[in-house]
């Protein structure tokens, strides 16, 4: 047993330093990324990407998100139906991502979508990314789908991020129980603060030719530009994006209010839905909420970049390429106020 007593910070600890701006406008502030990744290939975009969750990673979410230059990464358990339906709305395949996990059928569904569905990106996805299987199955992938950008996660140090890359990822996910329905740190204890686990690991990246993806943890836009301005590539989100039309859940009156089910893809109601319940070897490690309706992701999105392209000018960042280098943390006690918060 050891202990690792260096500071490590969550988005909370930390608020942004402004500083001088020669930028009149939040109108002046581009927000488009451009990647080169590992293998070649290159991405052009808004890097801000829909989690593979249900109600969150559905055809219809690429579909808006598409529009705006966003990602969405489609939950595992679409079909042959949900795929045609993505080729009949032709979104652009460079945002949308297939998941998959590391099991046979998952791998074997994984080449039927690959051969059949223009697949530009694939998301090898599960809980723990440290296992021996879990990078020889990146291996596996790189050799198999050479043209296609390969995502691995998810972790959150970086000696493993680094582990990853030169097995294969082109973009590696970070992030051990942050989410909003995530309940892993409650059930094992096992974890890591976000913005830590961020900057740590896009270094370790960066330093391959590497990228990554900061998920989970985000509960405003703040939180959106404090993981960019610590140096992640692209940010995932689940909950800020669950709610909406576009999730195609079934809206839930109570009392003169509407809600939707939102849930993590590790609980009871995921894997009673997805897998016949809950397997005796493990427990669940995501709770199930109700959250009020939002309508169309549209104004959400429109939100989450305005405050992006506010926090490029209060620290004089014409670009989100150049927010990290512009970026200086200060250390707080409160992120805000939240007298009136409900």
């Amino acid at each position: 047993m050891r202990i690792e007593d260096d500071i490590k910070l969550d988005f909370k600890d930390v608020l942004i330093k402004p500083k001088r701006s020669e930028l009149r406008s939040r109108s002046q502030v581009k927000l488009k990324r451009t990647y080169k990744f590992r293998n070649g290939n290159t991405w052009e975009g808004i890097p801000i990407i829909a989690a593979n969750m249900d109600g969150v990673g559905t055809v219809t979410m690429a579909d808006s998100l598409g529009d705006m230059g966003l990602m969405t990464c489609l939950v595992k358990t679409l079909g042959k139906k949900d795929w045609e339906t993505l080729d009949d709305l032709d979104v652009d395949r460079q945002l949308v991502i297939a998941s998959t996990g590391t099991s046979e059928p998952d791998l074997k569904w994984l080449e039927e979508v690959y051969m059949n569905y223009r697949v530009a990106n694939i998301c090898l996805d599960v809980a723990n990314g440290y296992t021996e299987y879990f990078v020889s199955t990146v291996r596996k992938l790189r050799e198999n789908y050479p043209g296609v950008n390969i995502i691995a996660g998810n972790v959150v140090t970086a000696d493993m991020t680094q582990e990853l890359i030169l097995a294969g990822a082109d973009i590696v996910k970070v992030g051990i129980g942050p989410g909003s329905v995530c309940t892993t740190r409650i059930k094992t204890g096992v974890g890591y603060p976000q913005l830590s686990a961020i900057m740590e690991c896009a270094d370790a990246a960066h330093g391959l030719g590497g990228h990554i993806i900061a998920d989970g943890g985000c509960t405003c836009p703040g939180d959106v530009a404090k993981a960019f301005a610590a140096g992640a590539d692209f940010v995932m989100l689940g909950g800020m994006l669950a709610g909406h039309d576009e999730g195609e859940g079934e809206i839930i009156e109570k009392e003169g209010e509407e809600f939707i089910q939102f849930y993590g893809m590790s609980s009871d109601t995921a894997m009673n839905k997805h897998k016949g319940g809950v397997a005796k070897y493990r427990a669940s490690e995501g709770r199930t909420v109700e959250i009020p309706y939002k309508g169309p992701v549209k104004d959400t999105v429109l939100d989450i970049l305005g405050g992006l392209r506010s926090t490029c000018t209060y620290v004089g960042a014409p670009t989100l390429k150049q927010l990290s280098k512009c970026t200086t943390f200060v250390r707080c006690s409160q992120q805000f106020n939240s007298v009136f918060v409900r």
